[in-house]
This record gives structure tokens, C-alpha cells and sequence, in this order.
């Protein structure tokens, strides 16, 4: 065989791989595909779209294109919103739904080729407008709360549960925008599996007055507090004051007592002292004059020197000079 030859066969099989391989393709677990040829959507001898469900299929090579679509649940969270209760008075509230697609023939055609944003964005339009009419029927204590004005006054020995039928007011809204936006998104080929409210809050400025009312709510509550404390205070410092004044008084009472006692006994014993020498009774007051008077070493007394004070200073037995 000549080189020629050999080249041709070898540029057939590399042709004919490249033909082959462009021929088959695998759509994965999760997804399906869809068949367009020449930008148009190839279909069945039914005219119905051609849908590639999970495995290995065949194509033409190089004509058919293949679109995949992702068929596993998908989550779209919503952008925090703005709505009005009831009673005129506005709510933001962060929801997300569940979905996905059932009919991929359906969603390729109402989504411009499958396209995801903007099937997010129609059901986003959705789920704000259904939203928007549950909310706008309620007032701001029965979304928050979950209970609605007849579940308040249930009788605590009724046969219902009150906490059971204050949860279902809350649940009826998502279950409600569930039935409402699944209606209407079956139009897009998709199913909503399920719709849920993340988060309820109040605007900024409602916030922040009804943060300022608690704050001052929170703040006469304190202030009565205090002033119970301090009266209280007042009170126990009163009863110790008393309670001191009597022990005090007590005390002094008891001390003056045992020293009139002592005062007593002394005179008692100074009276028998002065009666058995009445000589050595006026030496030891006269020492005692003496101590007291020259204790501090600082006195200066001026006497005459026969004074009756001096007595003992000129005499040992106190007899005048």
C-alpha cells in the first residue's frame, strides 16, 4: 500500500471518529435537553418537542445543537419588599420559592430558549403580586403573630388548639401565594414545589420610633425601679439608724450605771478609809491633787508657801509649819 494510500484511509477514520463523536451526546442525571437544528426546535412525528431525558443519544452531526436544562429543584430567593396590611401600614417581608421544571417543552418556549433569569423573573412577579394580595387582607398582629382576630378570643377549653390556629395564619398565606403562583407558573412548564416567608420586619423609620417608645418605655420602668430602691433603702437605713440608737442608748445606759455603781462602791470604800485613818484618807486625796495637777509638766500654779495645798510637801504627816 502505498503512503497516498495509507493517508487517505487514515484522514476517512479520523473523519468518520469526528462524525461519530459529534453523533452522540449524554444528557446527565438532573437535566434533560432539548434538540434545535438550525436555531429552530427539532420535534417528534407527534410535532411535539423533542426532549432528551437522562442517558446517551444521537444527533446529526454538526446541524443539531443541544440545549440542557437543569430539571433538579431550584431555589429563588426573592428581594426584600415592601407591602401594606389591612390597616395601611407597611411591612417588609424576604420570601423564597421552591421550583422546578416539569414540562421542558413548555419552559423552552416561554423562557426565549430556556433562558433561567427570566423565568426567575416571572416568577418573582409572581410571588410579589400574590404575595402583595394575602398581605394586603391581614393586619400587622396576624402576619406577625400568626393568629388571626377569632383565633385570640378562642376559649382556652375549646376544642381547637389556639396555638395550632394561630400558626395556620402565616401557613395560609404561603400555602395560598403555593396554589396561586403554581396555577400560573404551570403556563411556563414549571412547578412550585413549595413558597416560603424568610423574614418579617418594619420599615427603618417605624424601627426606629417603636425602638425609641421601648427605649423610653424601658426607661420609666428603670426610673420606678430606682426610686423603689431607694425608698426601700431609705427604709432599711432608717430601721439600722433606730436599731443603733437603741443599742447606743443601751449601752450608755448600762455604762452610766456600772459607773455610778463604781462611783459608789468608792465613796463606800473611801467613806470606811476615812473613818479607819481619816490622816491616811487625806494624804491619798492630797497625792491625787498633786497627779492631776502636774500631769501634763506644763502647769505653772502660783500658791503661798503655808498653803493648805502644799500641805504634804513641807510635811510628810501634814502638820503646818
Amino acid at each position: 500500500m502505498s503512503k497516498v494510500g495509507f493517508n487517505s484511509i487514515l484522514a476517512v477514520i479520523v473523519v468518520l471518529a469526528l462524525v461519530a463523536f459529534n453523533s452522540l451526546f449524554v444528557i446527565k442525571e438532573g437535566n434533560v435537553g432539548i434538540v434545535t437544528r438550525f436555531g429552530a426546535v427539532v420535534r417528534t412525528s407527534d410535532a411535539e418537542l423533542n426532549v432528551s431525558k437522562p442517558g446517551l443519544h444521537f444527533k446529526i452531526p454538526f446541524i443539531d445543537k443541544i440545549r440542557i436544562l437543569d430539571s433538579r429543584i431550584q431555589t429563588l430567593s426573592s428581594r426584600a419588599d415592601r407591602f401594606v396590611t389591612s390597616e395601611k401600614k407597611d411591612l417588609i417581608i424576604d420570601s423564597y420559592v421552591k421550583w422546578r421544571i416539569s414540562d421542558p417543552a413548555t419552559f423552552y418556549l416561554t423562557t426565549a430558549g430556556g433562558n433561567k433569569m427570566q423565568a426567575e423573573e416571572l416568577l418573582r412577579r409572581r410571588i410579589t403580586n400574590s404575595l402583595r394580595s394575602q398581605i394586603g387582607r391581614l393586619t400587622i398582629h396576624e402576619i406577625v403573630s400568626g393568629q388571626g382576630s377569632e383565633d385570640i378570643n378562642t376559649p382556652s377549653g375549646a376544642n381547637e388548639e389556639p396555638a395550632v390556629i394561630g400558626a395556620s395564619k402565616r401557613d395560609e398565606v404561603m400555602q395560598n401565594a403555593l396554589k396561586d403562583i403554581g396555577t400560573s407558573a404551570t403556563e411556563l412548564g414549571i412547578e412550585i414545589v413549595d413558597v416560603r416567608i424568610k423574614q418579617i420586619n418594619l420599615p427603618p423609620e417605624v424601627s426606629n420610633s417603636i425602638y425609641q417608645r421601648m427605649r423610653a418605655e424601658r426607661n420609666a420602668v428603670a426610673k420606678l425601679h430606682r426610686s423603689e430602691g431607694r425608698k426601700e433603702a431609705e427604709t432599711i437605713r432608717a430601721k439600722a439608724d433606730r436599731e443603733v440608737a437603741i443599742k447606743v442608748a443601751s449601752a450608755e445606759r448600762d455604762a452610766r450605771k456600772l459607773k455610778g455603781e463604781g462611783d459608789a462602791e468608792a465613796t463606800k470604800i473611801y467613806a470606811e478609809a476615812y473613818s479607819r485613818n481619816p490622816e491616811l484618807f487625806n494624804f491619798l486625796r492630797s497625792m491625787d491633787a498633786y497627779r492631776a495637777s502636774m500631769q501634763s509638766g506644763r502647769d505653772v500654779m502660783v500658791l503661798k508657801p503655808d498653803s493648805e495645798f502644799l500641805r504634804y510637801f513641807n510635811d510628810s504627816h501634814g502638820n503646818a509649819q
